[in-house]
């Protein structure tokens, strides 16, 4: 994965963010239990309050912690483990920022798509989820299909400046689909499906012209794509 980062150093407030990220998933910050102050945890990472104070701000985003007010920081959700079978502790960050990028770009490009698309562009919207939906299954990874998918939304935009950045996303994206579509060979048939339906109604959207539908199934989509990545199997649906 291409690490956006000045002069290859990383932000502290980044990797006091993965470090918690890390400890909350591997049970050392158990659920429901509270988190140590941001001064015990400034001096464990040699951070200062401001900085753990945003890292924490972050985990709250993410739903896997909340504070309570003269009581501190509780663990409210313990993300999937596994997810460290197939990145290093320092690219979470990483994808989590890419994936905040996204909501906000994609579903820019999903809402115009429905109104520039031409036939050509629908043609290989329709092949690109045909394939996703083929692949996913039967029990693949489809991660080709699925980025073809993300690339001809942006191309049914029309607009040169759309597809370049999405061009210039595709290594970033791929990394973050193939990792969640392992951990999702981990996990219940249910996940799957669910990608397949937010795809539908993105493809759905478009098709029908319809902005605003296509721009919040978009964002919904990839929201939805960020939080099953982290969260753990016990909160998978039945």
């Amino acid at each position: 994965m291409r690490h956006d980062r000045v002069s290859g150093e990383r932000k502290l407030g980044d990797i006091v963010y993965d470090e918690v990220f890390a400890l909350i998933a591997n049970g050392e910050f158990a659920e429901n239990a509270r988190l140590p102050s941001e001064t015990e945890l400034g001096r464990r990472f040699g951070a200062s309050r401001p900085v753990v104070r945003e890292a924490l701000a972050r985990l709250r985003d993410d739903g896997l912690i909340q504070s309570r007010q003269g009581s501190g920081s509780y663990v409210t959700r313990k993300p999937d483990a596994n997810v460290f079978r197939f990145v290093e502790i320092g690219s979470v960050s990483d994808i989590q920022r890419c994936y905040d990028f996204r909501i906000g770009f994609e579903a820019g490009a999903a809402g115009l798509a429905a109104t520039a698309w031409q036939a050509e562009e629908m043609a290989e919207l329709e092949a690109a989820a045909a394939d996703l939906e083929k692949g996913l299954t039967g029990g693949q990874l489809a991660v080709e299909a699925d980025a073809r998918f993300h690339r001809a939304v942006a191309r049914a935009t029309r607009n040169s400046y759309y597809i370049s950045v999405q061009q210039s996303l595709d290594a970033n994206i791929r990394f973050g689909m193939n990792l969640s579509r392992n951990l999702s060979l981990l996990r219940p048939a249910a996940r799957s499906m669910q990608v397949q339906r937010e795809h539908a109604q993105i493809l759905d959207a478009i098709r029908n012209r319809d902005s605003k539908a296509a721009s919040e199934a978009m964002a919904r989509h990839i929201r939805n794509a960020r939080h099953r990545m982290f969260e753990g199997a016990d909160n998978d649906p039945a």
